[in-house]
């Protein structure tokens, strides 16, 4: 499904910014599963914790810290940069190329950025896979967000500080509607990336957000397809 813009509706923006993860690759790849089986294991590593158990701490960090690393490095005093290296260490065959939306991206006026939760070397490996890691200007990721997470305000203000995003002419695409809160009160544009048919995946019930619907302009399912329609528009 896709929640189409009207008749030039786009044509003011000049800063594209998208989410990676189950935003620029698909829901369906199931590539972040690999990212939180391996997130499990430096827990269990880490506190000598039963799996279960180490799962049950994994998203309760997440829940209450925005990110796992975040709630880790809160209360564990973790080091980050050895945490980032292992949980990316996964396999990026999963993820077929997509012509198509390189070619959207491609078509789009003006710069194009990935703003992550996860580091540019995951951001990197992800998008070369994808096919897409040329059409970008700059991955903005949590090292440069000084490892404070999406869905932090000042995360969002050293973006547009750094790369001066003026909101009014800037859209957002994410998968999480409370990672739009704030670039809907910066100005921007957003839309939210959903599932294909919003068929079940290996997200939690309580990663959605229906509290957040004012901070949605578009939801589609098929990011490329959105992307056409927009630059037709």
């Amino acid at each position: 499904m896709t929640n189409r813009p009207a008749p030039n509706r786009f044509a003011h923006v000049t800063d594209w910014v998208f989410d990676l993860d189950n935003t620029l690759y698909p829901h369906h790849s199931n590539l972040f599963s690999q990212i939180d089986v391996k997130m499990t294991a430096y827990v269990s590593e880490l506190l000598q914790m039963e799996p279960d158990k180490a799962r049950t701490l994994q998203k309760d960090l997440y829940r209450e810290h925005g990110t796992t690393l975040n709630g880790l490095m809160k209360r564990y005093d973790i080091d980050p940069d050895e945490f980032l290296e292992k949980v990316h260490d996964i396999d990026y065959s999963w993820l077929d190329p997509d012509p198509r939306l390189g070619a959207a991206i491609r078509a789009l006026p003006g710069r194009k950025f990935i703003f992550t939760n996860g580091d540019r070397g995951h951001a990197e490996r992800a998008a070369r896979q994808l096919g897409v890691l040329d059409h970008f200007d700059d991955i903005f990721d949590i090292v440069a967000a000084g490892l404070l997470p999406k869905p932090a305000a000042a995360t969002y203000d050293k973006f547009v500080a750094l790369h001066r995003v003026a909101g009014e002419n800037a859209v957002m695409f994410e998968d999480l509607a409370r990672n739009l809160a704030v670039p809907k009160r910066l100005g921007m544009t957003t839309v939210l990336v959903v599932p294909n048919n919003f068929e079940p995946t290996f997200t939690e019930i309580w990663e959605q957000d229906p509290n957040e619907e004012d901070d949605v302009d578009f939801v589609t399912d098929n990011l490329a397809e959105f992307l056409e329609t927009a630059m037709k528009a």
